[in-house]
Parts: structure tokens; C-alpha cells; sequence
């Protein structure tokens, strides 16, 4: 406990300045945005040069940037993401409603993203260059090779618009209808997810491979020992590291592919906070989504990192 302690301290040291790095980014980047704060405010109005000027002043647009930046890390600390110019809300309360719903969708497509690719993969490298070898490996390259929004719209022409199993589009909350909620969600989730369990069958079965052709698992076989009992015990355990390196980068590919997917199913989440944003030039509300997506993908790395520690013992002792 105390090697994991240790560690875990030195990567939320770590944290802190690749989340300031993350806030410097978008906060430069979106000051060189075409999206002005004063438009967007005065949009639809014919505004005096005298009154963008006043508005910019009451709004610190006029000071350096690194007077600026230092003020917004400061709110930022403070849970204040700043305040939409379009409807005067807090940017935070739009977030706090949006996120739910993406975290809904990206969590229940990873989780089908691993089921998926555990099963598949595992069974490739087991029958290794037979049929369900062969059969998994040509399935997982065309879900590589297709993008999520086209199978998003295939699933939407199929599934809902032909066989009527699923609705085109739309939210139900989990609170009102579970079945709703899941017959809402499924679509979304695996267009979302499939692409990335093709990825990561691949991996598996690589890592499984590898793994079964080391000198142990012949040796422990040759022992006595079950089949099934050296693949689950050791072989599985030490073939997930590598599937851990790319599921953690791919959940980066989760929460972004998530705003394409809320689009096209009509989800009001973070994606379509977004689109909104940019759509009516409020650029308080696009940053505030993209810094919290980029927060989360922080975040579920150093969650990776503590996967790497309890699966890999080596790892603990290096530590």
C-alpha cells in the first residue's frame, strides 16, 4: 500500500502542471478565436465602438494575457468557468447538466469497447490461425477501418429507421424509463464503441499470443496444470499491459468522438453544448467544454497508471 501511495502522490504532483499546460493551451488558443466575446454579446445589434470598448473593459479583455490567464486559473479554482454571453448563465451549470449524459455514453461504450475486444481477442489467440482466428482478425479490420459516425448513420437506417428496435434519436433519463434509457442509449454507445473494440481485439490478440509462446506456459502445462487455469491466472494478467496503454488513450478518442455521436442522435450532452457554443459564438461555453473534456482525459490516465501498478507486480517493485 504504501508503494502505491508513493506513487500515486507523484503522478497528481505530475497532474498539476499538465493541467496548467492543458488551461494555457485553451485558453491561448481561444483568444485567437474569431469568436469574440462582444459579438456574440451585441449579436443581432448594431453596437458603438464606445460601448464594445465599455463591455470589454468590464470584462478584462483589455488587460495582458498573463493578467488574464492568472485570473481565469484563479476562478477556474474557485468552480467558476465563467458566464455564457448569450444566455448569462454560468458556464459550469451547462456543464454540470451536459456532462452526465456524455459520461452515460462513454463509460457505457467502454465498458462494451472491453467486453467486446477481452472475448474476441482471447478467442482469436487461442484458436490461433484457424477459422475463428481468421473470422475475428477481417471483422476487427473493418471495424478499424470504419469510422463511428458512419456507423452511427448505417445503425440509424438499419436498426431504427427499418426494423424499428431503437429510436432515430433523443434522450430518455435513466430515472423515468430504465428500458427507455437503454433503448436510447445503445446506438450511440456502440457506434461510439465499435471502432475502438476492433482496435483493441487486435492488441489483445497480439499480447495473448506473445504471451502463450513464452517458455512458462509451456512449462506449466506440461505440469499438469489446466489450460484455462494458466491463461486466466498468468497469461491474461500479463497480456493486459499493453491493451492498457491504448485504452487509455482511447478514451481520449471516447469523450471526443462522443460530441460527433450526441449530434447525429440528438443527445444533449457535451457534444451538443459545444456545437451550440460555436454555433452561436460563445466562446465562454466552448472552452468550458473543452477544458473539461481534456480534464477527464488527464484524469483517466492517472487512473491507467494505477491499472499498470496492480496488474504488472514488476511494476510495484520498480516503483
Amino acid at each position: 500500500m504504501a508503494v502505491i501511495a508513493r506513487m500515486l502522490a507523484r503522478r497528481i504532483l505530475i497532474l498539476i502542471p499538465l493541467l496548467l499546460g492543458v488551461i494555457l493551451f485553451v485558453f491561448i488558443v481561444m483568444r485567437f478565436s474569431n469568436n469574440k466575446p462582444e459579438y456574440a454579446y451585441f449579436q443581432g445589434t448594431n453596437p458603438t465602438q464606445e460601448q464594445i470598448q465599455q463591455f470589454r473593459e468590464e470584462n478584462g479583455l483589455t488587460d495582458p494575457l498573463p493578467v488574464r490567464y492568472v485570473g481565469f486559473v484563479g476562478d477556474l479554482l474557485q468552480g467558476d468557468m465563467g458566464t455564457s454571453v448569450l444566455t448569462k448563465a454560468p458556464v459550469l451549470d451547462s456543464v454540470l447538466t451536459a456532462l452526465p449524459l456524455t459520461m452515460q455514453l462513454t463509460f457505457l461504450g467502454l465498458g462494451i469497447a472491453v467486453v467486446t475486444s477481452l472475448l474476441l481477442g482471447i478467442t482469436a489467440a487461442i484458436f490461433r490461425d484457424r477459422w475463428p482466428d481468421q473470422l475475428i482478425r477481417v471483422v476487427s479490420l473493418g471495424g478499424v477501418a470504419a469510422p463511428g459516425f458512419w456507423l452511427a448513420l448505417l445503425m440509424i437506417q438499419w436498426l431504427a429507421v427499418e426494423q424499428g428496435w431503437f429510436p432515430t434519436g433523443g434522450y430518455i433519463n435513466p430515472a423515468d424509463s430504465f428500458t427507455g434509457w437503454l433503448r436510447s442509449m445503445t446506438l450511440p454507445a456502440l457506434a461510439l464503441s465499435l471502432p475502438v473494440a476492433a482496435q483493441l481485439t487486435r492488441i489483445v490478440r497480439t499480447s495473448m499470443v506473445e504471451e502463450l509462446d513464452k517458455d512458462y506456459v509451456r512449462t506449466a502445462i506440461g505440469s499438469g496444470l489446466p489450460p484455462i487455469v494458466v491463461v486466466g491466472r498468468n497469461v491474461l494478467r500479463n497480456a493486459l499491459i499493453n491493451p492498457l496503454t491504448v485504452l487509455g488513450l482511447r478514451v481520449g478518442y471516447l469523450l471526443g468522438g462522443a460530441v460527433v455521436i450526441e449530434t447525429i442522435f440528438a443527445l444533449p450532452g457535451m457534444g451538443k453544448l459545444m456545437i451550440d457554443g460555436v454555433t452561436n459564438g460563445d466562446p465562454a461555453v466552448v472552452q468550458g467544454v473543452v477544458l473539461t473534456i481534456a480534464t477527464g482525459f488527464v484524469i483517466v490516465n492517472l487512473a491507467v497508471d494505477i491499472l499498470y501498478l496492480l496488474v504488472n507486480p514488476r511494476l510495484r517493485s520498480a516503483s
